[in-house]
């Protein structure tokens, strides 16, 4: 840049050659040569004649790029400084008396007396001094810093970090570079202070040292305490805690439980971060009246493939004088090859004995565990499934194996699904052929074992495949889908048939006609303009009846009454029964849209089944279908706004007069942290296919504060506030609550309590209870009593939101200096 001959107002690195101007006009230019104010405004100022108004400082650099520049050309750039009274010599060093500012980078140093030594790029500070790195700050009374590598020490200093909003204070302050410093007898809370004098944090470590590291985001407390309301209640002899949401390896906050079975529990696990995509927990666990188990879980995550390892263990259960273990494997991975797309699953889940799921039906291992990605509660049905799945253009093939372990109730037995050792399955499913003919194949072979224990038939091998060919006709107005279907099906025995024979088959074709229209209507209700439908849809399926009463059942169940079930060909699923039918579906709905959006607003809609002959074949021990009308199948879905939601299905029996199986869903969810939900659900015995119920199903989460008319936010959970939340499910049949689970929450400023009470119906006489506790710290960790209570509540209450879990990370600009 030009030389001009400014002492003291210039960056520091250029000469002096005159004697300064006066002190008044010398604090205008250094203001404004930091502002990169040009030449002509300088000297006017100099010759005193104005007093020209300073733009607002610009940030040249932003802050990440200014992290990633190397320290070789992060060294070059300029230094400014000013005060009202600036002396030195250019290139060695400068005195600033009042106001003084020192910038660099994305440093600021303002103190009311600063000396700058040049060579050694060391700023020396005293009075007010303030220092602003990146949106962090410190507030002290005296400052020895070497400015580009950070390093020195701050004296009597306060500080507030700008990821977490943390703040403390601190006798001394020791920078060992730009990421690390150690904070003597210090605190640090992320509670925002008050305006009151006598303002205390809710909570607050107080520790002889504090390391931070900012590079790792981990912050590292030693000889300390932490307090809660005044209450010293975890010593802190070395202890870590975030500075981010980043992972970190160490101590988890402990849990600690009562249980009316196991009595008091003590659960302290360990976090490993091995990698960025791999990390280990390691959970001790001291139950009182059964002993000491261990549980573990290690997760990675590659491009291709995926998965995580759990596996529980106590070497002796004082209850069932027994060891007791588990252990779940889940791995996924594909891989692109020249042959086409390869993908591999695995999922096996086992534990030692039957009773393993009523004893550890809370998952007492926070990060262990039979599964690692679903509950354990009340899982009897355990796989061990392995699968190998090719695909390549219209071919697809998967081979794979499926062996259950079955968890037994003598109150309560349940019989196994049989095993499939192994299932080979082929798909063929080419694009719209000409004359836009739409063609499908596929094959399926599977062996299937069980315990003959359980089952009156024989073990076998079935084959099964299947061909179709429909043709769609499509219109603005309509569509009509013809479609033939041809099934065929060979079965082998280990042991003959009540017939005497060892083999099987079945071969009979399915005709099916899909027909529907469309017509449309501008309409006006309540106020609002919609675009009315109504969409009448016809169904017809043929398929000849074939006596299947001799062939065993391995995986085939009646298919659900809805109207997703309703327009298909076969009223079973599986392979192992086709249904004789000779029956005509007809069916109507009609929706309202919002003609802007196309969102739907209601949706009404009515089928029924015509039958024009008798459906003979059934499952075991059902009777066969003689009625010529169906029930009659009603639905309704209403989203007037998006707060309010319903939904609706009856199924109503003409003979009766009475509804065999009725749903009623409604949601209120008017905002964040504001969801109720309703649910009434019935069904009767029909056709010895399920047994009868009728529950009520209660959910909420809701502020209390509300209630009392301080509505506040509803977009966010705000400071202060009591929410209740839980989930009630009534039987009316038994005359008792199922499941129940109901809790308080309070969040404040900078922590977040809960207490949930659970109890879960474990068999037809007993129910797991549990009493579950939670302290969560903004920007530190959580302290549980019992089992995690946020799972619980996500898990049971339906639209259930962790509260700010919709916090944004703050800008640098926040804390703009």
């Amino acid at each position: 840049m030009d030389r001009f001959f400014l002492p003291h107002a210039l960056p520091v690195r250029q000469s002096l050659a005159i004697a300064a101007p006066p002190r008044r006009t010398l604090a205008r230019l250094a203001a404004l040569m930091l502002c990169g104010a040009p030449l002509a405004v300088l000297a006017q100022a100099a010759d005193g004649d104005e007093e020209p108004q300073a733009p607002a400082p610009v940030l040249r650099t932003s802050p990440r790029l200014q992290e990633e520049l190397p320290a070789g050309i992060r060294q070059q750039l300029p230094v400014f400084v000013r005060g009202d009274r600036v002396t030195g010599q250019p290139d060695i060093r400068a005195t600033i008396e009042g106001n003084a500012e020192l910038r660099r980078g994305d440093t600021v140093i303002r103190a009311d007396h600063m000396d700058y030594d040049v060579a050694e790029d060391r700023a020396k500070a005293s009075g007010q001094v303030r220092i602003n790195r990146a949106g962090n700050l410190y507030d002290g009374t005296l400052l020895d810093l070497r400015v580009d590598a950070f390093n020195g020490f701050f004296s009597d200093a306060r500080y507030r970090f700008l990821q977490t909003q943390a703040h403390g204070e601190a006798t001394r302050v020791d920078f060992i570079d730009r990421d690390r410093s150690v904070v003597h007898d210090a605190t640090y809370t992320t509670c925002q202070r008050g305006d009151e004098a006598s303002w205390q944090p809710d909570w607050i470590i107080r520790a002889k040292t504090i390391h931070l590291d900012q590079a790792e985001d981990v912050g590292t407390a030693e000889g300390g305490v932490l307090e809660f309301k005044g209450v010293p209640i975890l010593p802190v002899g070395s202890i870590s805690f975030p500075l981010s949401e980043r992972r970190k390896s160490g101590l988890l906050p402990p849990t600690v439980g009562l249980n009316s079975v196991s009595g008091v529990e003590y659960a302290q696990p360990y976090y490993w971060n091995i990698a960025p995509n791999r990390d280990a927990t390691i959970t001790p666990v001291l139950m009182s009246r059964r002993g000491v188990a261990v549980g573990s879980e290690f997760r990675y995550l590659e491009p291709r493939y995926s998965g995580e390892l759990s596996a529980d263990y106590m070497p002796k259960d004082a209850l069932r004088e027994r060891q007791r273990w588990s252990y779940g494997i889940r791995h996924r991975a594909a891989l692109d090859t020249p042959a086409g797309d390869v993908a591999l699953g695995l999922d096996v889940r086992r534990v030692s004995d039957d009773d393993y799921w009523r004893d550890f039906s809370s998952r007492l291992f926070s990060h262990g565990g039979v599964s690692g990605a679903q509950p354990q509660n009340a899982q009897r049905l355990l796989p061990g499934q392995a699968s190998l799945n090719w695909t390549r253009g219209e071919h697809s093939v998967s081979l794979s194996t499926l062996k259950w372990q079955t968890l037994q109730d003598v109150t309560s037995p349940i019989t196994p699904p049989y095993d499939r050792m192994p299932q080979l399955r082929w798909r063929y499913q080419p694009l719209p052929l000409a004359g836009g003919f739409d063609v499908s194949v596929e094959a399926d072979t599977t062996v299937f074992h069980a315990d003959r224990r359980y089952y009156a038939q024989p073990n076998g091998r079935r084959s099964y495949a299947m061909a179709q060919i429909g043709r769609p006709f499509l219109a603005p107005a309509g569509f009509i889908t013809p479609r033939v279907q041809l099934h065929s099906t060979q079965y082998e025995f280990d042991d003959p048939l009540a017939n005497g024979q060892r083999q099987a088959s079945r071969t009979l074709p399915t005709f099916s006609l899909d027909s529907g229209l469309v017509f449309e209507r501008d309409a006006r209700f309540f106020g609002g303009d919609y675009l009315q439908t109504l969409e009448p849809r016809a169904f017809y399926a043929y398929t000849p009846y074939s006596d299947q009463s001799l062939l065993p059942v391995y995986d085939t169940a009646p298919n659900d009454f809805n109207f997703a079930s309703i327009y298909t060909e076969n009223a079973f699923g599986g392979n192992d029964r086709l249904a004789d039918n000779n029956l005509l579906t007809l069916g109507v709905t009609t929706r309202l849209l919002h003609p802007g959006t196309g969102a739907e607003a209601a949706r009404f809609g009515v089928a029924q089944r015509l039958r024009f002959a008798d459906q003979r074949v059934t499952m075991p021990g059902a009777l066969p279908i003689t009625d010529r009308v169906s029930d009659v199948l009603l639905g309704a879905g209403i989203n007037w706004t998006p707060q309010w939601g319903l939904d609706s299905t009856v199924q109503y029996n003409p003979s009766t007069g009475r509804s065999q199986r009725t749903t009623v869903a409604v949601r209120y969810a008017p905002g964040s942290y504001r969801t109720l939900s309703a649910a009434y659900r019935m069904q009767k015995v029909t056709n010895l296919i399920a047994l009868p119920s009728e529950q009520i199903d209660l959910g909420w989460q809701w502020p209390l504060s509300d209630l009392w008319g301080e509505r506040g936010d509803k977009g966010r959970a705000t400071g202060g506030r009591w929410y209740s939340v839980g989930r009630l499910n009534y039987s009316l049949q038994d005359r008792k609550l199922v499941d129940t689970i109901v809790g308080l929450e309070y969040e404040s400023c900078c922590w977040i309590g809960r207490v949930v009470l659970e109890r879960l119906q474990s068999s037809l006489v007993t129910a797991n209870t549990r009493l579950l506790l939670q302290l969560e710290f903004t920007g530190f960790s959580r302290l549980s009593l019992g089992s995690n209570p946020l799972a619980t509540l996500q898990r049971h209450v339906p639209g259930y939101r962790f509260l700010r879990d919709n916090v944004s990370q703050p800008s640098r600009f926040s804390q703009y200096d």
